[in-house]
This record gives structure tokens, sequence and C-alpha cells, in this order.
């Protein structure tokens, strides 16, 4: 005759998860840094191709000029195996609000700290579909600084690198926030 124990020393433990704070003060600021200049790096790009002011964008060939900000890359920019499928896209309605809006919000996200992990998968999403419009990458056959640049991203939205020296706390706080966690 089989019977069932039920003494707690012969089940399996419970497997909740510990949570741990490494980061020192100096290191939340770092990654706060970071953050900042990745967003601002964005900023910049969209702020170059709306307005054509020199830098990435030649002057009179920004957006509001009529300029077409993914036309050159998507044109003439792209090489390799995924070249063609890049090409294809120039000229298509949704193409370039698309990326201009992704540029501005990853931006936007990034430097105030809100919105992390959205600002993490799309961030990640747009830096791996600029290395694959290049395949393989000049210097390196696999790694270059859009891969450098999705990790980042994502290491960032893990460490919760939008609470210090910017408005992840609050942002966190919000009811609709706490509704949807995955606008965190």
């Amino acid at each position: 005759m089989t019977t069932t124990s039920h003494r707690r020393d012969l089940q399996a433990p419970a497997m909740e998860p510990v949570r741990h704070t490494m980061i020192t003060t100096a290191a939340g600021r770092a990654l706060a840094v970071l953050r900042i200049v990745l967003g601002l790096s964005f900023l910049w790009a969209f702020v170059d191709k709306v307005f054509g002011l020199g830098y990435a964008t030649p002057s009179g060939k920004g957006w509001i000029d009529g300029g077409d900000p993914t036309a050159g890359f998507l044109g003439k920019g792209t090489s390799g195996p995924m070249a063609d499928f890049y090409r294809s896209l120039v000229g298509d309605w949704w193409v370039t609000p698309l990326f201009m809006i992704g540029l501005a919000g990853i931006g936007l996200a990034l430097t105030l700290g809100i919105g992390m992990r959205i600002a993490a998968v799309s961030g990640a999403l747009l830096y791996l579909l600029m290395w694959s419009a290049n395949l393989p990458p000049e210097n390196n056959p696999v790694l270059d600084d859009h891969i450098v640049g999705a990790v980042t991203v994502v290491v960032l939205a893990l460490v919760a690198a939008g609470n210090v020296w910017g408005l992840g706390k609050w942002w966190s706080s919000q009811d609709f926030v706490r509704k949807y966690p995955w606008m965190r």
C-alpha cells in the first residue's frame, strides 16, 4: 500500500525570485549618463534629419524641405544580402514617418528615462535593422556599433537606468503604467 507523505521537508522548496540591488550609486550615475547620451544621439539624428542642419543631412535636404531622410541610406548606403530588400523600401509612404517617429520616441524615452522597456525593444530593433542593411560589417565579420547599441539599450532597460537622473520612478508610479507594466 502506497501512502502520500505530507511532510514539508520532502517537498521541493518553493522557488521564489531573489532580488538583490547590486548597482552602486556611482554605477547608477554612470548608467544614467550612458542613457542620456544615447538618448541625445537619437534626438540629434531626428533633429538633423528634420531640419537638414548640414551634418548627416545636407542643408536644404531636411524633411521639412521635402527631403526624404531614409532615401539616401536605403537607396545608396545598403550592401550585402539584404540590400535589395532595403532598396525596395525607398519611397514607400510609411518608411520615413515610422523611422522618424522611432528616432524621436527612442530619443525622448532614453533622455527622460521613461518607457525604457519600449525604448529597449524598439531601439534594439532599429539598431538590428540598420546592422542588417550592411552585411557583413566593415571591420568585423559580425559585430559593429549597431550590435553594441542594441545590447546597450536592452541593458539600460534591464537595470532600470531611467530611475537615476530621470523620470523612471515617477513614470512607473503612474496608474496606466502600473496597469500595463510593459510600458515601464
